[in-house]
Protein backbone atom coordinates (compact mmCIF):
# COMPACT_ATOMS: atom_id res chain seq x y z
CA UNK A 1 0.00 0.00 0.00
CA UNK A 2 1.40 3.34 -1.44
CA UNK A 3 1.52 6.39 1.13
CA UNK A 4 -1.28 8.13 -0.53
CA UNK A 5 -3.56 5.37 0.29
CA UNK A 6 -2.81 4.86 3.84
CA UNK A 7 -3.49 8.58 4.72
CA UNK A 8 -6.94 8.49 2.77
CA UNK A 9 -7.73 5.20 5.16
CA UNK A 10 -6.51 6.72 8.42
CA UNK A 11 -9.01 10.08 6.99
CA UNK A 12 -11.71 8.07 6.33
CA UNK A 13 -11.56 5.73 10.01
CA UNK A 14 -11.25 9.32 11.88
CA UNK A 15 -14.53 10.51 9.86
CA UNK A 16 -16.61 7.71 10.88
CA UNK A 17 -14.97 7.58 13.98
CA UNK A 18 -16.17 11.41 14.94
CA UNK A 19 -19.76 10.66 13.25
CA UNK A 20 -19.89 7.70 15.63
CA UNK A 21 -19.26 10.24 18.30
CA UNK A 22 -21.76 12.72 17.28
CA UNK A 23 -24.31 10.45 17.25
CA UNK A 24 -23.43 8.92 20.47
CA UNK A 25 -23.82 12.48 22.36
CA UNK A 26 -27.00 13.00 20.19
CA UNK A 27 -28.41 9.70 21.71
CA UNK A 28 -27.13 10.86 25.50
CA UNK A 29 -28.12 14.16 25.08
CA UNK A 30 -31.75 12.91 23.98
CA UNK A 31 -32.19 10.23 26.96
CA UNK A 32 -33.50 12.88 29.40
CA UNK A 33 -35.59 14.01 27.27
CA UNK A 34 -36.97 10.73 26.72
CA UNK A 35 -37.35 10.39 30.36
CA UNK A 36 -39.43 13.02 30.84
CA UNK A 37 -41.94 12.28 28.16
CA UNK A 38 -41.95 8.66 29.51
CA UNK A 39 -45.39 8.02 31.59
CA UNK A 40 -44.28 7.17 35.09
CA UNK A 41 -45.65 4.03 36.30
CA UNK A 42 -47.45 3.98 39.49
CA UNK A 43 -48.33 1.76 42.43
CA UNK A 44 -52.03 1.86 43.63
CA UNK A 45 -52.04 1.31 47.20
CA UNK A 46 -53.94 -1.71 47.91
CA UNK A 47 -57.36 -0.30 49.69
CA UNK A 48 -57.97 -0.90 53.51
CA UNK A 49 -60.45 -2.69 54.84
CA UNK A 50 -62.09 -1.37 57.45
CA UNK A 51 -62.10 -3.19 60.66
CA UNK A 52 -65.51 -4.78 61.21
CA UNK A 53 -67.34 -3.13 64.49
CA UNK A 54 -68.69 -4.95 67.20
CA UNK A 55 -71.86 -4.92 68.33
CA UNK A 56 -72.41 -2.65 71.40
CA UNK A 57 -75.07 -4.36 73.61
CA UNK A 58 -78.22 -2.51 74.53
CA UNK A 59 -79.45 -2.68 77.90
CA UNK A 60 -83.46 -3.11 77.92
CA UNK A 61 -85.00 0.32 79.33
CA UNK A 62 -87.67 -0.87 82.18
CA UNK A 63 -90.44 1.00 83.65
CA UNK A 64 -90.02 1.10 87.19
CA UNK A 65 -94.20 0.49 88.53
CA UNK A 66 -95.96 3.29 90.04
CA UNK A 67 -96.08 3.51 93.71
CA UNK A 68 -97.84 4.63 96.57
CA UNK A 69 -96.56 5.79 100.57
CA UNK A 70 -99.09 2.90 101.39
CA UNK A 71 -98.45 0.16 98.74
CA UNK A 72 -94.40 0.48 99.40
CA UNK A 73 -95.41 -0.50 103.23
CA UNK A 74 -97.81 -3.08 102.28
CA UNK A 75 -100.86 -1.41 104.11
CA UNK A 76 -103.78 -3.11 103.33
CA UNK A 77 -107.04 -1.42 104.06
CA UNK A 78 -107.49 -2.93 107.56
CA UNK A 79 -104.02 -1.74 108.62
CA UNK A 80 -104.40 1.55 107.12
CA UNK A 81 -108.19 1.79 109.31
CA UNK A 82 -106.09 0.89 112.51
CA UNK A 83 -103.26 3.19 111.94
CA UNK A 84 -105.84 5.95 111.45
CA UNK A 85 -107.26 7.41 115.16
CA UNK A 86 -110.76 8.60 113.31
CA UNK A 87 -111.49 5.29 112.11
CA UNK A 88 -110.74 3.08 115.15
CA UNK A 89 -114.40 1.96 115.66
CA UNK A 90 -114.63 1.15 111.84
CA UNK A 91 -111.51 -0.82 112.24
CA UNK A 92 -112.93 -2.54 115.75
CA UNK A 93 -116.47 -3.46 114.33
CA UNK A 94 -114.59 -5.02 110.84
CA UNK A 95 -112.92 -7.57 113.01
CA UNK A 96 -116.13 -7.97 115.48
CA UNK A 97 -118.31 -8.57 112.20
CA UNK A 98 -115.14 -10.93 110.51
CA UNK A 99 -114.74 -8.84 107.40
CA UNK A 100 -111.29 -8.49 107.95
CA UNK A 101 -110.02 -11.45 105.73
CA UNK A 102 -112.26 -10.13 102.95
CA UNK A 103 -110.46 -6.74 103.40
CA UNK A 104 -107.02 -8.27 103.81
CA UNK A 105 -107.84 -9.14 99.89
CA UNK A 106 -105.92 -8.32 96.44
CA UNK A 107 -109.56 -6.17 95.83
CA UNK A 108 -108.99 -3.01 94.80
CA UNK A 109 -111.66 -1.61 96.75
CA UNK A 110 -112.97 1.21 97.81
CA UNK A 111 -114.59 2.04 101.52
CA UNK A 112 -116.62 4.91 102.25
CA UNK A 113 -115.70 4.43 106.24
CA UNK A 114 -118.06 6.08 109.26
CA UNK A 115 -115.27 8.18 111.36
CA UNK A 116 -115.41 7.41 115.02
CA UNK A 117 -117.72 10.59 115.49
CA UNK A 118 -120.63 8.83 113.04
CA UNK A 119 -120.76 5.94 114.97
CA UNK A 120 -120.80 7.83 117.61
CA UNK A 121 -123.65 9.35 116.37
CA UNK A 122 -125.69 6.11 116.55
CA UNK A 123 -127.95 6.23 119.30
CA UNK A 124 -126.06 3.32 122.09
CA UNK A 125 -128.75 0.71 122.24
CA UNK A 126 -128.35 0.35 118.52
CA UNK A 127 -125.08 0.08 118.74
CA UNK A 128 -124.82 -2.25 121.74
CA UNK A 129 -127.30 -4.73 119.39
CA UNK A 130 -125.33 -4.40 116.44
CA UNK A 131 -122.35 -5.72 118.41
CA UNK A 132 -124.36 -9.01 119.53
CA UNK A 133 -122.87 -12.38 118.02
CA UNK A 134 -126.67 -12.97 116.84
CA UNK A 135 -126.75 -9.63 115.03
CA UNK A 136 -123.57 -10.54 113.43
CA UNK A 137 -125.07 -10.92 110.12
CA UNK A 138 -126.71 -7.37 110.10
CA UNK A 139 -123.72 -5.79 110.69
CA UNK A 140 -121.99 -7.03 108.07
CA UNK A 141 -124.69 -6.10 105.80
CA UNK A 142 -123.96 -2.26 107.65
CA UNK A 143 -120.51 -2.51 107.14
CA UNK A 144 -120.10 -3.75 103.32
CA UNK A 145 -123.16 -1.53 102.37
CA UNK A 146 -120.18 0.90 102.65
CA UNK A 147 -117.45 -1.24 100.13
CA UNK A 148 -117.41 -0.63 96.52
CA UNK A 149 -115.59 -4.00 94.55
CA UNK A 150 -113.34 -4.26 91.64
CA UNK A 151 -112.58 -0.37 91.52
CA UNK A 152 -109.78 2.27 93.07
CA UNK A 153 -111.80 5.15 93.09
CA UNK A 154 -110.02 8.71 94.10
CA UNK A 155 -111.41 11.40 95.18
CA UNK A 156 -111.00 12.76 91.44
CA UNK A 157 -111.99 9.67 89.79
CA UNK A 158 -115.39 9.72 91.75
CA UNK A 159 -117.90 10.89 89.23
CA UNK A 160 -121.73 11.90 90.32
CA UNK A 161 -124.47 8.91 89.74
CA UNK A 162 -124.16 5.75 91.56
CA UNK A 163 -122.39 2.59 92.91
CA UNK A 164 -122.85 -0.77 93.59
CA UNK A 165 -121.87 -1.66 97.17
CA UNK A 166 -120.80 -5.37 98.57
CA UNK A 167 -124.40 -5.24 100.03
CA UNK A 168 -126.30 -5.31 96.59
CA UNK A 169 -127.76 -1.97 97.14
CA UNK A 170 -126.68 1.36 95.29
CA UNK A 171 -125.79 4.42 96.30
CA UNK A 172 -125.84 7.85 95.34
CA UNK A 173 -122.60 9.89 94.60
CA UNK A 174 -122.72 13.79 94.43
CA UNK A 175 -119.90 16.19 93.57
CA UNK A 176 -121.54 19.38 94.31
CA UNK A 177 -118.34 20.96 93.86
CA UNK A 178 -114.62 20.75 93.21
CA UNK A 179 -112.94 18.87 96.59
CA UNK A 180 -116.58 17.49 97.61
CA UNK A 181 -117.95 14.38 97.69
CA UNK A 182 -121.34 13.35 98.99
CA UNK A 183 -122.49 9.66 99.50
CA UNK A 184 -126.04 9.13 100.04
CA UNK A 185 -126.23 11.63 102.88
CA UNK A 186 -122.51 11.44 104.23
CA UNK A 187 -120.13 13.41 103.29
CA UNK A 188 -116.10 12.56 102.27
CA UNK A 189 -114.34 14.22 105.61
CA UNK A 190 -111.34 12.98 104.32
CA UNK A 191 -110.43 11.62 101.01
CA UNK A 192 -107.51 9.38 99.58
CA UNK A 193 -106.51 7.31 102.44
CA UNK A 194 -104.53 5.19 99.81
CA UNK A 195 -103.85 1.25 100.71
CA UNK A 196 -102.25 -1.55 98.57
CA UNK A 197 -105.61 -2.92 98.07
CA UNK A 198 -107.42 -0.07 97.63
CA UNK A 199 -108.66 3.09 98.91
CA UNK A 200 -110.58 4.53 101.75
CA UNK A 201 -112.86 7.49 101.96
CA UNK A 202 -113.72 8.75 105.99
CA UNK A 203 -117.76 9.66 105.52
CA UNK A 204 -119.22 11.91 108.79
CA UNK A 205 -122.59 9.37 108.46
CA UNK A 206 -123.33 5.30 108.19
CA UNK A 207 -124.57 4.40 105.46
CA UNK A 208 -127.51 2.28 106.42
CA UNK A 209 -129.16 -0.40 104.36
CA UNK A 210 -132.41 0.52 103.09
CA UNK A 211 -135.30 -0.64 105.43
CA UNK A 212 -133.07 -1.57 107.92
CA UNK A 213 -134.13 -2.22 111.18
CA UNK A 214 -132.68 -3.44 113.98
Amino acid sequence: MNRSSHVSLVTSFQTLVSKSSKGIVASLALLPIVAACATPTTQTPEAVQPAPESPIATTPETTPAPTTGAAQTGDNIVEVAQANPSLSTFASVVGEADLGDTLDGDGPFTVFAPSNEAFNAVPAETRQRLLQPENRQVLRQVLTNHVVQGQRLTAAQIQPGSVQTVAGNSVDIQVPQANQVRVGEATVTQPDLVASNGVIHVIDQILLPPNFNL
